[in-house]
């Protein structure tokens, strides 16, 4: 296996194992030259957001590296305020204007249940979804899914849905399993990919993570991000220095015994747990 390995999605789409996440990194220099190094170092994924504010400069990144378009796959997020029909439609438009780019390879709606939309969030997720498959019908998008949604969202969204979500970005790593939302993911053949694949940093902290890296002669963050590979899922590492860009993709010349993958499933809550998306207030 290697960076460009893929899994292949719902709709046939191939998507790359392993994404480089561009949440928190800064826009300006910060962000371009992060995903430059990643795509230097072999990934061929980037996952960003308008949310984050950085999509101009990821999309600077992604041309400085000289790569061609069709080889490098691009993940953006519908955010809380531009839920429903006309402002979703306007929202896609303005993240391909922003990376510069034609098509995305991926758009998720962000979080199920914004503070704006409590009262009607099934609704306005219904709409925004319309919006979604009629700009995969326009070539916009390739692939659609959602991030942060729990089993209830999604029955609600597929009740409407002609085109089933593809992917579900969740809050995943050995401190949160979230059993309940990959079981179901799984069961409606929805990619489960892991936003702070390392609990955010809080990760390193367990004692125990820094014996097993110890006996393969690897990093913490290498072991987590192999054990999320090796539960299928697709995690996303995000980091701005390139020696750790280039660490978190060398995660193909080793396995985690079956032993040390339940040790490491045993460490519930010792890193954060997701944030619940009906009690969200932004």
């Amino acid at each position: 296996m290697s960076l460009t390995d893929t899994y292949t999605l719902n709709n046939g789409v191939k998507i790359p194992v392993v994404g480089f996440g561009t949440w928190q990194t800064p826009d300006g220099n910060v962000a371009s030259s992060a995903v430059l190094s990643a795509l230097k170092a072999g990934y061929r994924h980037i996952d960003t957001a308008t949310a984050y504010g950085n999509e101009e400069s990821v999309g600077q990144g992604i041309r400085k590296s000289g790569l061609p378009r069709d080889e490098v796959f691009i993940t953006s997020k519908l955010w809380n305020k531009d839920h429903g029909y006309q402002a979703a439609k306007q929202a896609i438009d303005y993240s391909l204007m922003q990376l510069g780019i034609d098509y995305l390879d991926l758009y998720l709606i962000h979080w199920p249940n914004p503070v704006a939309f409590r009262d009607h969030w099934q609704d306005a997720n219904a709409e925004s979804w319309r919006a979604m498959e009629e700009a995969v019908q326009a070539g916009k998008i390739r692939a659609i899914g959602v991030s942060n949604f729990h089993p209830h969202h999604l029955d609600e969204l597929l009740k409407t849905a002609t085109i089933k979500p593809a992917v579900n970005q969740i809050f995943l790593n050995p401190s949160d399993l979230q059993p309940e939302v990959t079981a179901y993911n799984q069961k409606h053949d929805i990619l489960s990919e892991a936003y702070s694949p390392l609990g955010t940093g809080k990760i390193f902290k367990i004692s125990e993570l820094q014996d097993i890296a110890a006996k393969y002669q690897k990093t913490v963050a290498q072991v987590v991000l192999k054990w999320s590979l090796q539960h299928g899922f697709l995690p996303l590492p995000k980091s701005v220095h390139q020696e750790r860009i280039v660490e978190n993709g060398q995660l193909f010349d080793f396995t985690l015994t079956d032993a040390d993958m339940i040790v490491i499933d045993g460490f519930h809550g010792q890193a954060g747990l997701a944030t619940d998306p009906d009690t969200i207030t932004w």
